[in-house]
């Protein structure tokens, strides 16, 4: 039984280690970026080199996370502000019906366990985001945010 499903749209780099358990489509992973079990990167989503992405993990599309970023267990992202199931008529939204808005994961960040990151945000270079935050505005370099919504709480 195959337990990872990998579409033949996902770009792989070298030496990516993938596991168990994963649903890769239409994304970009770079060299040696381990994804752990249990992690779903959607289409346009592109994650650098030398990343670790840990289990239960959910990338969508519009996020770019840069080189030697750290995503801890159960982090979310998300890509609507208003997300709806149907449109004005009534019907199932299509991808007609919205459009994505992107978030950047700068290059050296972390992102803590049961973090979930709003669209738009950018989380800055080398910046830690504490375990079970809330991040809804950009995040700066060098320091360490927490809290729901996040704030600073020391620069590095």
């Amino acid at each position: 039984m195959d337990t990872k499903k990998i579409a033949p749209d996902v770009i792989l780099g070298k030496d990516v280690v993938l596991n168990d358990f994963i649903n890769l489509y239409g994304c970009t992973i770079g060299d040696g970026t381990r994804i752990g079990p249990f992690v779903e990167v959607q289409k346009n989503a592109i994650i650098g080199k030398h990343c670790k992405i840990q289990s239960h993990t959910f990338i969508c599309e519009g996020v770019t996370i840069e080189d030697e970023v750290f995503v801890s267990h159960g982090v979310m992202f998300i890509n609507d502000k208003f997300p709806r199931a149907t449109n004005d008529s009534g019907e199932l939204q299509t991808e007609e019906d919205w459009n994505v808005i992107p978030t950047l994961i700068k290059r050296g960040a972390s992102i803590g366990s049961n973090v979930t990151v709003m669209c738009g945000i950018t989380v800055g270079t080398c910046a830690i985001v504490g375990a079970g935050s809330v991040v809804i505005s950009d995040v700066p370099d060098n320091v360490i945010v927490a809290g729901n919504p996040a704030r600073v709480i020391k620069k590095i």
